[in-house]
């Protein structure tokens, strides 16, 4: 009967948070993708997790996430880029299988569309055990990796890092791995660290140690319920992964498309920028709108100044 309580009382939880989802508009608009030169490095934030990178003259695609609805949750704000207007993509990257990160709709459109651009199919990365949720997709080649294991793709160095999450697609399928990744060009340049979903844990001081990337791609939602902590960082906690990497520049995500924490929505870039200027780095954190494309010389590794002086207005 206890169980049965609970049961009840997070299913009227979980329906609240998707009727709130459908309260008002959907926020935003998208905007066609910016390209950058071969010796640049380019970083556009799709929304919520989902980034376009262009990487060596590659184009990658981190999470990539277009849909309006996760089954019943509804988005917030509109996607930044859209799929029938994106370059011909060379290498979907995913850092989980939950479906806020993994969604399968999406990635059969990423497929469709660079079809009818090149006549070929991208090929996709993932952590160990997720390779079957996408192995009938279309995908030209199918990766599966594990924590510290790098991999040279199409000119890029890809490492798979570790986090603090978990990586179960339903409910107790958690043989399913999960991590983040730093994509760099092959034999050296500017390099990017995606690290997924992931809570604060002393891996961030350990990736900054090994790999040295020069912009963080970090998340600062989803943090309240305290509890929540355990699988996300909070804005200030972000923050403090982010110094520990040693990376140049930081751009949070993982805020504003989805209701997946109870925090008031427009909260945690606030905070963000709060904690930043405590510390004395604003200047090292930009937060960018959905479509919006940070521009990093790529012939070498960038400060905090010129990189921000990059970002496309």
């Amino acid at each position: 009967m206890r169980e049965h309580s609970f049961a009840v009382t997070k299913l009227k939880q979980l329906w609240g948070v998707v009727e709130e989802s459908h309260a008002v508009p959907m926020t935003g608009y998208s905007r066609m993708a910016e390209r950058v030169g071969p010796e640049e490095v380019g970083v556009t934030f799709i929304g919520h997790s989902s980034f376009l990178l262009q990487v060596a003259g590659r184009c990658v695609l981190v999470d990539p996430v277009f849909s309006k609805r996760l089954v019943v949750l509804r988005r917030m704000r509109v996607a930044g880029l859209r799929v029938e207007e994106l370059p011909a993509i060379d290498v979907v990257l995913l850092t989980h299988a939950h479906m806020d990160h993994l969604n399968l709709p999406s990635l059969r459109r990423v497929i469709r569309a660079t079809r009818r651009l090149t006549g070929s199919a991208p090929e996709v990365v993932v952590p160990w055990g997720v390779e079957d949720l996408v192995a009938g997709l279309g995908f030209s080649a199918v990766h599966t990796m594990r924590w510290w294991e790098r991999l040279e793709i199409q000119g890029l160095d890809v490492t798979m890092t570790p986090c603090k999450h978990w990586g179960a697609r339903m409910f107790k399928d958690t043989h399913r791995g999960f991590g983040g990744y730093v994509v760099a060009p092959t034999g050296g340049g500017v390099s990017v660290y995606h690290s997924g979903d992931t809570a604060y844990f002393e891996g961030f001081a350990e990736i900054g140690a090994r790999l040295r990337p020069d912009v963080a791609l970090l998340p600062i939602g989803a943090y309240y319920p305290d509890a929540y902590r355990a699988v996300h960082t909070s804005p200030e906690e972000a923050v403090r992964g982010f110094v520990e990497t040693g990376a140049s520049v930081m751009v949070p995500m993982h805020f504003g498309t989805f209701l997946l924490g109870r925090e008031p929505v427009e909260e945690p870039p606030i905070r963000l920028m709060a904690e930043a200027l405590r510390l004395e780095i604003a200047d090292k954190v930009r937060v960018l709108e959905e479509g919006e494309t940070l521009r990093v010389d790529g012939a070498e590794a960038p400060d905090a100044e010129t990189a921000l002086a990059g970002v496309s207005r």
